[in-house]
Order: structure tokens, then sequence, then C-alpha cells
């Protein structure tokens, strides 16, 4: 019990301080989360709303096949990705291993498979109405996409907020792939894994509270939309 309170203690003050080498990590995780998140929502939401709208044969097993994507381990990942982008890989000369590239590589295919069937669920609960209604006035596909769009966009805002949720706290991927090499590819996660091996707790219970705090901000704004979407829906 002595040793949790000094370290929650010890970390308290470290947050603080304004710790160097905390708020480092901290920015690499930011940093690399957010981008791995901004290129899946690129591939994702497109994808979600073609499935969504189009009929085609195979799109159940397309849709079965997304949501048993969203079970799969980030460790398998972090092993296909490296056994592309190692040296004997095919990717290897792009010399990508153990940067914040090969950590943005595995977690956008993390979470690809996320956004896509939350985007679905999201337009899948919009009235089926909207849509004929805007193709009876003479609007376009596109313009069809855009209604669609603004109706479910707080559903689809709650599946990038999951999204961002899930690579932020994934360890697997950051470690394979990153290497853990300090000030360049050492997370949030990946650090708190080497300062326990390392016994040392301090920095790794800050972190964990950086961690904790960012997930409950994460899971209030996920609440939050998806509450938005079932008002809309109503």
């Amino acid at each position: 019990m002595d040793l949790l309170t000094d370290s929650l203690y010890q970390a308290f003050l470290l947050l603080i301080s304004l710790d160097a080498e905390l708020f480092e990590i901290v920015g690499v995780s930011l940093t690399v989360s957010s981008s791995s998140t901004a290129i899946a929502a690129l591939v994702g939401l497109p994808c979600g709303f073609l499935i969504a709208f189009r009929e085609f044969p195979g799109k159940r097993l397309t849709i079965t096949v997304l949501n048993t994507l969203l079970a799969l381990p980030t460790v398998v990942i972090g092993l296909i990705v490296y056994s592309f982008i190692s040296r004997r890989g095919i990717f290897g000369p792009l010399e990508l291993l153990y940067t914040q590239k090969a950590i943005i590589i595995g977690q956008v295919i993390l979470i690809i498979p996320v956004i896509t069937t939350l985007t679905i669920a999201a337009i899948s609960r919009i009235d089926k109405r909207y849509r004929k209604s805007a193709l009876t006035l003479g609007a376009g596909e596109l313009q069809v996409a855009l209604v669609i769009f603004r109706e479910a966009r707080y559903g689809i805002i709650a599946a990038v907020v999951a999204a961002f949720g899930r690579v932020i706290a994934e360890v697997g991927i950051s470690m394979m792939l990153g290497g853990n090499a300090k000030g360049f590819t050492r997370t949030m996660t990946t650090a708190m894994a080497l300062e326990y091996d390392k016994g040392e707790f301090v920095l790794a219970v800050a972190l964990g509270i950086v961690l904790m705090s960012l997930a409950f901000l994460i899971n209030m704004l996920f609440h939050f939309f998806q509450g938005r979407t079932e008002v809309n829906a109503l």
C-alpha cells in the first residue's frame, strides 16, 4: 500500500512539474494516434457509406468479416506488418520499421474496421425516407450522401472518437513496430511496460493517470455523440 500511495504522490508531482520526458512521451502518443485516426477515417468513412448505401453480392459476408476484424489482436497486426516492412520484407528498403510511420500503418489497419462498422451502424439508424425524399426531389447521389451524413454526423463522429480511443491505449503494435525508442517511438503504453519491467513505477503511474484521463474524456465524448444520435433518431 505504501508503494502505491508513494508512487501516486510522486506521479502527481511529476505531472505538476510538467516533466519534459513525460510530456514528450504523451506528445508521441497523441501524434501517432491522431495521424492514424485521421488516415483511417479517410478510408473507413467512405467504405462505411458505400457498404451501407449499396446492395451487392456478399454484403452480409463483408459486414461479418468487418465485425470479426474488430476482435483482431494487435500482436497479429504487428506480426503481419512486421513481415512486410522488415529488412527481408517487400517494403524493407523503405526503412519503415521502428519508426512512427510503422506504428501508424499498423494502427490504421487496426481501426479501419472500427470506423467502417460504426459508420454503417450510424447510417443504418437513419430513416430510409430521408434518402427516398431526396431522390424524389431530384438530388444526385452526392447530394443524398451529404443529407445522410448530416443526419448521421453524431454517430460518425462517435465512430472516429471510438477509433482514437482504441489506438491511444494499444500496446502490441507500438511495441512490435515502433521498438520503444526514447524520444521517437516511445508511447504511453510502451513506456509504462518498460518502466514496470525496470521496477520504476513513478513515471508509469503518471502516464497511467494521463492515459486514464484521456480514456475518460474519450468515453465521455463517445457517449455524448451516441446520445445525440439516439435523440435525432427519435
